[in-house]
């Protein structure tokens, strides 16, 4: 962090954020709160130094031509802090925007609870948490810019409940601020740790931008979360697929020889032919693991959330792990309160395999992630791009529909391990795996896969063609799993899954 950034005031920011002239203030006369002789003084000046009657704006406006709801912290007004006029203020605009069926953009800056109010403000963080919470449950999208400074209890319920969070270069973020940790412990609290930059390495927040960035990036989340096709861009060419058992694929070690080429195109050429693009980072619970990508994407018009692993950020020491699956956790999360298609991509060497993972809950988030999966109630659709291996690829497989590539493949361990297991050397490997039926036409007939997308002989040979149409392949998808209802794709994926394995 090079200095203390400049503190942006409210109405500065509407200003950057909202098409010109359409900001509309929603604001009444702030609630009257029981007030000493120094704290109406105190309330006076700080009115007069802020140009604003409480610590929040609220009100509704245009971004980008797209009807958004708004609400703004003023630092100026005793330090951004909340206290019950400023909180009522904020659930009532909170309310008003899920009663309308809007988008709704917070921008806290504030040193957290109104002290001078006490207890009764400190626990007013409850009531505009729960109001976020009905919000989202209704489906309606809640995005966070965080602005300097953002702490305490305004950092800790409503400044996190984001669907996307990020926040401006320099911002100080965290619970309890400095001076007050200095003065509680004695010693400094430690430089750089309450950073945006710090934050988002850890995986805590999404990323860090000017504010007219952010108003871009939360235009194209915004597109992606309405969940409206773009028709513009949904005529494509059908993807002739080997929809039959008696598809000639490659020999199955051949298909592992071939998947784990350095050139294979892997998620990241998925996403260069998706629009609307907006990638996150990390769980939001500071953790982040960059084996995997999230984004919001839309793929040939069609809106959704795509996760998955990142092949080019994988080797034999770099496996994903325990942060990797409570990710994919938050993507889940993420598709199931906005009504949004899920896009899963499997491309992995394997879970990781350390006392680390193990201490972290590497299992039990395998667990977590397929009990998530196969009862969630929006469409999901797993796209078996290249290397199956393990439980870190089947935490992102029990989908609606599941798609591979040719040279995709699945399998309990890398056949090497199988061979281990089996002959105590590695030599058998391309045995065991022609033995395991991993390959993706065997996938096919064991109706593990129910559609492979063909290589030309070679994903990496063809990066750009191949990437074209496994994306057109996955709009044509989420076209028919769109066309379902809630209830009927859950009963369809529960019998799949019930009787996988079973005969006829």
């Amino acid at each position: 962090m090079t200095g203390v950034p400049r503190r942006v005031g409210a109405r500065e920011l509407l200003d950057a954020l909202l098409d010109p002239g359409t900001f509309v203030s929603w604001d009444a006369t702030p609630v009257p709160v029981a007030r000493t002789g120094s704290y109406r003084s105190a309330l006076t000046a700080a009115a007069a130094a802020a140009g604003t009657d409480e610590a929040v704006l609220t009100g509704e406006g245009l971004l980008r031509g797209r009807r958004i709801a708004v609400i703004a912290c003023e630092f100026s007004f005793l330090a951004g802090s909340i206290g019950v006029a400023a909180a009522e203020r904020i659930v009532t605009a909170v309310e008003r925007a899920t009663a309308a069926g809007l988008p709704l953009i917070a921008s806290p800056t504030s040193g957290g609870t109104r002290m001078q109010e006490g207890t009764l403000a400190f626990v007013q963080m409850v009531k505009i948490a729960g109001a976020v919470a009905a919000h989202k449950s209704a489906g309606h999208p809640y995005l966070v810019y965080l602005r300097n400074p953002t702490m305490g209890g305004v950092f800790a319920s409503w400044g996190s409940l984001g669907h996307i969070t990020f926040a401006e270069p320099g911002a100080l973020i965290g619970f309890l601020g400095p001076r007050v940790y200095e003065a509680l412990y004695g010693r400094p609290f430690p430089a750089g740790v309450q950073t945006a930059e710090n934050l988002y390495r850890t995986g805590v927040i999404d990323g860090v931008v000017e504010i007219r960035v952010f108003g871009r990036i939360a235009h194209r989340a915004l597109s992606v979360f309405s969940g409206v096709p773009d028709e513009s861009k949904m005529t494509v060419t059908a993807v002739p697929a080997v929809t039959g058992p008696h598809a000639d694929p490659a020999e199955a070690w051949d298909s592992v020889r071939r998947s784990r080429r350095p050139d294979r195109p892997g998620m990241r050429e998925l996403l260069r032919q998706a629009t609307q693009r907006v990638p996150l980072s990390g769980t939001g619970q500071g953790e982040s693991d960059r084996t995997t990508v999230l984004a919001l994407a839309r793929f040939r018009g069609r809106p959704c959330v795509v996760f998955g692993h990142d092949r080019a950020n994988q080797g034999p020491e770099h496996t994903m792990g325990p942060a990797a699956l409570r990710e994919a956790r938050r993507s889940m999360q993420l598709a199931g309160e906005l009504r949004l298609p899920l896009v899963l991509v499997i491309d992995t060497l394997g879970a990781a395999l350390s006392k680390e993972a193990e201490e972290r809950g590497l299992a039990p988030e395998i667990a977590r992630c397929i009990a998530d999966l196969v009862t969630l109630r929006t469409p999901t659709l797993s796209v078996l791009l290249g290397q199956g291996t393990g439980g870190g690829a089947l935490a992102l497989l029990p989908a609606d529909r599941v798609l591979a590539a040719t040279h995709g493949w699945l399998a309990p361990l890398p056949p090497e391990g199988a061979s281990a297991i089996v002959h105590r050397d590695t030599e058998h490997a391309a045995e065991s795996a022609a033995r395991q039926r991993i390959r993706s036409a065997d996938l096919l007939a064991d109706g593990i896969v129910d559609r492979i997308v063909p290589e030309r002989p070679d994903a990496a040979d063809e990066p750009v063609e191949f990437s074209r149409r496994m994306v057109t392949a996955i709009a044509e998808e989420l076209t028919a799993l769109c066309a379902r209802s809630p209830e009927d794709l859950r009963e369809i994926r529960h019998d799949r899954y019930r009787r996988l394995g079973l005969p006829g």
